[in-house]
């Protein structure tokens, strides 16, 4: 039962930590898709929304290139740093928080975009200023969608397989997220009894999530939903 409860623990912790650490580049990108008009905004909107259509392997392979002692990025860390994320919960972090980021910026960019302008515009006409203007009014009208993001973002995270195992490996203790811990029961003989309360657990966090989401959405937004 030990086993569960660290599955578990590291789930939460990876999920939360994928989250919170994509929810600012999240909502900077969907800000810049729904406000700005610049040439190559097809080509980022489609670079930001890749990780839904290709293989989930592919990109753990990527990180894995990237985040390597002898990659661009994981150079970097261990010749300022000294730290390395193969192998690590950090690691799993940062595959999580790749594959929840498409999810939160289509989130947060339908709800930027549904946003009535000319509301904002009142506002400064009002003597707001452009940055009281956004914290008063854009942000809160589009706090809905925020919250919808967040939900559907740890929801990813801690469902997250494919990229992990490849990009960190499956180490109990470390990098074994609940997904991860599944499949590991599933190849051991006798391991029906685990996979069924591993399977439990997750699909009662993700629709605990799913559940407060709509509630908190409900409350702020009047009635909009998150599905």
């Amino acid at each position: 039962m030990s086993d569960v409860f660290d599955v578990v623990r590291l789930s939460l912790l990876i999920g939360g930590t994928a989250t919170l650490g994509s929810l600012p580049i999240a909502f900077l990108l969907a800000w810049v898709l729904a406000r700005w008009r610049f040439p190559g905004k097809v080509l980022l909107d489609g670079i930001v929304h890749l990780p839904l259509v290709v293989p989930p392997v592919v990109t753990g392979w990527v990180l894995l290139l990237a985040f390597a002692p002898s990659g661009p990025i994981g150079a970097l860390l261990e010749r300022w740093l000294g730290v390395t994320v193969l192998f690590r919960w950090t690691g799993a972090a940062i595959a999580a928080a790749v594959m929840a980021l498409p999810l939160m910026v289509r989130a947060m960019r339908l709800s930027i975009e549904a946003v009535d302008r000319r509301l904002e515009q009142a506002a400064r006409t009002l003597g707001a200023s452009r940055w009281r203007a956004y914290a008063t009014v854009t942000l809160p009208l589009a706090a809905p969608g925020v919250l919808a993001a967040v939900v559907l973002g740890f929801a990813r995270s801690i469902g997250e397989f494919g990229a992990t195992v490849t990009f960190v490996s499956n180490v109990p203790g470390e990098t074994q997220t609940l997904p991860l811990a599944i499949y590991a029961a599933l190849q051991q003989p006798g391991g029906e009894d685990q996979v069924w309360r591993l399977a439990a657990i997750s699909v009662s966090l993700s629709l605990g999530a799913l559940v407060a989401s709509e509630a908190l959405v409900r409350r702020a937004g009047r009635g909009t939903h998150v599905l």
